[in-house]
């Protein structure tokens, strides 16, 4: 489902993935192997927030390129964090959004307004199907909550050119979209509670345009990066397995859409991804505290504690 086989990757001799915003901020943890925390001082603080931004560059044969995937739901917030990070709105090469929840694109307006005299006319943004529709939600208590929806319109009048794109695809040098993720696995399913609309009347949305982000690393291997897995981290993972002919998974990082996930369904992702053997795991988002907890326990020599503002570089 969407991917035809191996296909020829052009390798990364080194990738830069800054986590813009999360969840999670803490200034006085430890650097990891690979990753770099943001520190705080006064007056300089990182925001978090119920939200997901990454900032990637990829250094190739042909250059450095710069990718934004994702924009939090607070723009104010990111856009405090990429000036703390040192990220140029204006020397960002292309755009790209996981899905069409306001955790993801929230903040993408605002931004795109507070940069419309530095940011190059026609800069693509790549998105999978429906990711401008109207999404909402039902409650524990059955509530319908509006979710609401991307303005296109908005995006269009800013100048960006949008990129709709269902196969795999190349969105800048050794970064690529996953295209449609082939489901493969029993117990990923997307929860009935999550809806869209479609011409006119809400159904299931079973997030079929959603796109992670693969990479093949010189000498190290696969990296992916999710927003939030809807359509599950391990058929996310196996897809990029397919798609790139290579199998052994260098680093996951990611929402992996378990909070309130059942622990039958925590237990299975956990022992899936721990039979992958990544050499580095680092859960963001939408995880959960109890999955988040589990893939520590299960496999603590791999795991990172990911904060916001954190910058992880793979390869050399």
């Amino acid at each position: 489902m969407g991917v035809a086989g191996p296909q020829p990757f052009e390798e990364v001799k080194r990738l830069s993935i800054t986590v813009v915003t999360d969840n999670y901020s803490d200034a006085l943890r430890p650097d990891s192997a690979i990753g770099t925390r943001y520190r705080s001082a006064p007056g300089s603080s990182i925001h978090a927030e119920h939200g997901l931004s990454y900032f990637i560059r990829t250094s190739t044969n042909g250059g450095t390129h710069t990718f934004m995937f994702d924009y939090g739901e607070d723009a104010r917030g990111v856009l405090n964090n990429m000036g703390l990070l040192g990220i140029d709105p204006g020397r960002i090469d292309a755009l790209g959004l996981s899905h069409g929840h306001f955790d993801h694109w929230g903040g993408l307006v605002g931004i795109l307004k507070a940069n419309l005299s530095t940011k190059p006319k026609d800069t693509p943004l790549y998105v999978g199907q429906e990711a401008f529709a109207h999404r909402y939600a039902l409650s524990p208590k059955n509530e319908l909550r509006d979710l609401g929806r991307l303005d296109r319109e908005a995006i269009e009048s800013s100048g960006l050119r949008i990129m709709e794109i269902a196969e795999w695809t190349e969105v800048i040098p050794g970064a690529y979209f996953t295209g449609t993720i082939g489901r493969v696995t029993e117990y990923e399913q997307v929860p009935p509670v999550f809806l869209v609309e479609r011409c006119g009347k809400l159904g299931h949305d079973q997030f079929l345009g959603e796109q992670a982000v693969v990479f093949v690393v010189k000498d190290k291997g696969l990296v992916v990066l999710s927003g939030c897995a809807h359509a599950g981290i391990v058929n996310t993972v196996r897809h990029a397995q397919r798609m790139t002919g290579v199998t052994h998974l260098h680093a996951l990082i990611g929402g992996f859409h378990l909070v309130n996930a059942s622990p039958e369904r925590v237990e299975a992702t956990v022992a899936d991804i721990r039979a992958m053997a990544p050499d580095y795991i680092a859960p963001t988002h939408c995880t959960g505290f109890e999955a988040i907890t589990r893939l520590r326990e299960e496999m603590p020599g791999q795991f990172l504690l990911n904060t916001a503002g954190t910058t992880y570089v793979l390869g050399r």
